[in-house]
């Protein structure tokens, strides 16, 4: 954090020149991230007093500590900039786009001699065709074997024509699935570009001759009695109509646009959006997805559509050449400007006013708002089973800015392979890619609360030294793997297990909120012991069912790991534990005897005579035997008092 920021000052310095500004809070952490035309005028508008910007933002302006801002030449740099920014930091108080979507695309290898029809992620500047993006990777998965089916194509990696007869052709061309350009004198190369190219026709939009084929087919297997070839030709009909088929709400030929819908909840600060859109490609409906938006209180439907179009865009990997929306946004022709850039081609956003381009957008606003409606209640019961839960608990232990969550147990039998778990709950979902497992090196034999000093003191002594070396390096905290602390420590037990926890973080310096989740004689949990006092908990309530699943997922964690390593103890071998005997030597042994036994009665002779053992390896495997029927015979002698 920037020492003695002065607010007031700072924006008396602001530039009259486009850039983005960043908010960041107390703790450094940045909070919005906006761009503007002139950061001086933008800038100075949060700080004013009575212009009506919503609880959101007003709620965000009381946290923030102190900004920066970066100047650009243009406000396309600036929207280009803000994008960015936003990814990487996903702030808190930004309208961000919850997606994690792909969209696939057919891909007909043009470039190649005997081109091949694959699915794509990336449509990359090659030679191929590229047919999509589409919303089904199924169906599209689908078309491609119903393609190389009916054509005979090939789907084999081999480099053509320098393999032609190299190899033996797979089993698609015994299944009469393939023509076999692999091999010499099967297929000629115009006749196999010709059937590529009656593929690319369909893909292109000619699909009237293969649906009739395929309904033929369906039909001849229906009568044959043959019922399961008869279904698999269906299943391929239904596929392809999907990809394929010709909407009739559609008009035009080779229209390639997205139509925007938009639905909104009730105002309130942590509400949420609705993006509904019709992906239109060469004039036919291909798809349609729904998107939310969260953190849209205070905003209005015109700009969460601006940031719908910024985010989206700025990683789907096709841009259609008109976006339709349901009402101008407010800086669309930089937004324009931008996805032109990105599209190499003209990009117009349009906001219809009449005719069937409007009953489209009013469509898309219907789906949007059946979405939302139908989700509420799901999304109701889904935020009371998290956030709510973690309310409940925040509330029952004084802790209102509760969020972050840390569970600890132990897993041992009998004091063997002694290991750790640390679980980790965020917004009361399991944070899996912040879970950590500690196997045991300083306890040797069953004591959980020395096993546990050791966990905890890792952990957080890991923390702190990762947090030191990011501040040396000016780099934030976010990059470190410990460096992020919980709001509540919860341990797999009672009195004993808070003490040893809050024993490490006094060692530490650290003041970190500790509760022991205590459990009753069928060993389900009953309470939370906290401040020294054991704390009821309504067991009806969703903060009950919260702590028993963070305790069920640091069980099964722990578990889990202690199984992985009892597996790997079973398949340990004695010739493991010979000095400069490798995996290598170690199989070399195994092949030249036929058990351990006989490598333990060879003498140096017989093991130097393994290719892969030196002199030196054969007296080490020699030595390591000798030495372990020596000790045998001296426990004997000790028993029974004989040599």
């Amino acid at each position: 954090m920037q020492e003695k920021f002065d607010i007031q000052e700072e924006l008396h310095k602001l530039p009259k020149k486009p850039g983005v500004y960043i908010m960041h809070d107390k703790n450094d952490v940045i909070i919005y991230v906006g761009k503007a035309k002139v950061l001086h005028n933008r800038v100075r508008s949060y700080f004013r007093s009575n212009i009506g910007r919503g609880p959101a933002i007003d709620q965000m302006v009381k946290q923030i500590a102190y900004f920066e801002y970066i100047v650009t030449d243009s406000e396309l740099e600036a929207l280009i900039l803000e994008n960015n920014l936003i990814k990487e930091h996903r702030p808190k108080y930004n309208t961000l786009l919850v997606d994690d979507k792909t969209y696939p695309y057919i891909k007909v290898t043009t470039g190649e001699e005997y081109p091949r029809i694959v699915l794509a992620r990336i449509r990359k500047k090659d030679r191929a065709k590229y047919f999509g993006p589409f919303t089904s990777a199924n169906a599209v998965h689908d078309t491609i074997e119903l393609l190389n089916r009916m054509y005979g194509l090939r789907d084999c990696q081999r480099v053509l024509p320098r393999d032609i007869g190299k190899e033996r052709p797979c089993l698609n061309y015994y299944m009469k699935r393939c023509t076999g350009p692999c091999l010499a004198g099967t297929v000629t190369k115009e006749e196999y570009r010709r059937r590529v190219d009656l593929a690319v026709e369909f893909l292109s939009g000619n699909y009237d001759t293969v649906t009739k084929d395929l309904s033929e087919k369906m039909q001849a297997a229906s009568d044959a009695l043959n019922f399961e070839e008869a279904a698999h030709f269906r299943d391929l009909l239904n596929s392809v109509r999907q990809v394929s088929q010709r909407q009739k709400m559609t008009e035009g030929a080779g229209e390639d646009k997205d139509i925007l819908g938009i639905a909104m909840e009730p105002e309130n600060a942590d509400a949420d959006a609705v993006i509904q859109t019709f992906f239109i490609r060469d004039g036919r409906l291909i798809g349609r997805e729904h998107f939310y938006m969260n953190h849209v209180g205070g905003k209005t439907t015109a700009e969460i559509l601006s940031e719908f179009l910024k985010q989206f865009y700025a990683g789907t990997p096709y841009i259609p050449r008109d976006i339709y929306l349901p009402e101008d946004v407010e800086d669309r022709e930089v937004i324009e400007q931008w996805l032109t850039q990105r599209r190499e081609g003209r990009v117009t956003i349009r906001i219809p006013q009449k005719g069937q381009k409007e009953k489209l957008v009013e469509l898309a606003m219907e789906n949007a708002s059946l979405i939302l409606s139908k989700d509420r209640e799901r999304l109701k019961r889904e935020e009371g089973r998290t956030i709510g839960a973690v309310k409940e608990i925040g509330k029952l232990l004084n802790l209102p800015n509760l969020d972050r969550m840390e569970s600890y147990d132990i897993s041992d039998i009998s004091g063997f392979a002694n290991v750790g778990s640390m679980v980790v709950y965020e917004k009361g979902k399991p944070k899996r890619s912040d879970y950590r497992k500690f196997r045991i090196k300083t306890v040797a034999g069953p004591d959980d609360y020395a096993c546990m000093k050791e966990v905890l003191t890792r952990r957080f002594s890991h923390g702190l030294r990762e947090r030191e070396e990011l501040e040396e390096k000016n780099m934030d905290a976010e990059f470190g793997s410990f460096t992020k602390f919980p709001d509540l420590i919860l341990m797999d037990g009672g009195r004993g297990q808070v003490n040893i926890c809050l024993d490490v973080l006094k060692e530490l310096n650290l003041d970190i909120p500790v509760a022991g989740m205590v459990k009753d004689d069928n060993h389900r949990t009953r309470g939370l012991y906290y401040h020294n006092v054991e704390i009821p908990i309504d067991r009806s309530g969703e903060g009950f069912k919260l702590i028993t699943r963070i305790q069920d997922e640091t069980h099964r964690f722990a578990i889990e790991y202690h199984r992985s390593l009892r597996s790997k103890a079973q398949v340990h071998s004695r010739l493991d534990d010979i000095p400069g005997i490798g995996p290598v030597k170690k199989k070399a042994l195994m092949r030249s005897f036929a058990s351990i036994d006989d490598i333990m009665k060879a003498d140096v002779e017989a093991l130097a005579r393994v290719p892969e053992l030196t002199e030196k390896d054969a007296r080490a495997v020699y030595a390591y035997f000798q030495g372990e029927e020596a000790e045998k015979a001296a426990e004997g002698r000790g028993q029974d008092g004989t040599t």
